[in-house]
């Protein structure tokens, strides 16, 4: 009997750490987004990471004639690319990232877990009538 609970304590412990991995860790998917960054802002109580919020817009919307506007929020584990889109508020970026299926205090808030930089450009101006 002792040596079954302890073959079931193993498999249960296990079990558990793969579940685990699979819930945080496994790459649900990658992907890349592009849109006007609003802010990335670096906080948190215990765990000080950087989170982030980019403005996507776009035409489908469930009000007919009007534009949806889509946000995309985000956490960054690099400081470097932190540091990089810290300095390019308001600006058009585009971003690769990683989706996972749960999120974990020490990575971030969001499952969406932006690891590289695509692109940085200038908004364009309002056309001058002239």
């Amino acid at each position: 009997m002792r040596r079954f609970v302890t073959i079931t304590t193993l498999v249960i412990i296990v079990a558990a750490i793969a579940l685990f991995w699979w819930r945080f860790y496994f790459v649900f998917g990658e992907g890349v987004k592009a849109g006007e960054l609003n802010f990335v802002v670096k906080k948190g109580y215990i765990f000080k990471t950087w989170e982030g919020r980019m403005i996507q817009t776009g035409y489908k919307s469930q009000v007919p004639g009007s534009v949806q506007s889509n946000e995309f929020e985000f956490s960054v584990t690099d400081e470097a690319i932190a540091e990089k889109l810290k300095l390019s508020g308001g600006k058009v970026v585009e971003l690769g990232y990683k989706e996972y299926l749960g999120a974990v205090p020490w990575r971030g808030q969001s499952k969406y877990v932006v690891d590289t930089i695509i692109a940085i450009l200038d908004k364009p101006g309002p056309a001058s009538p002239y």
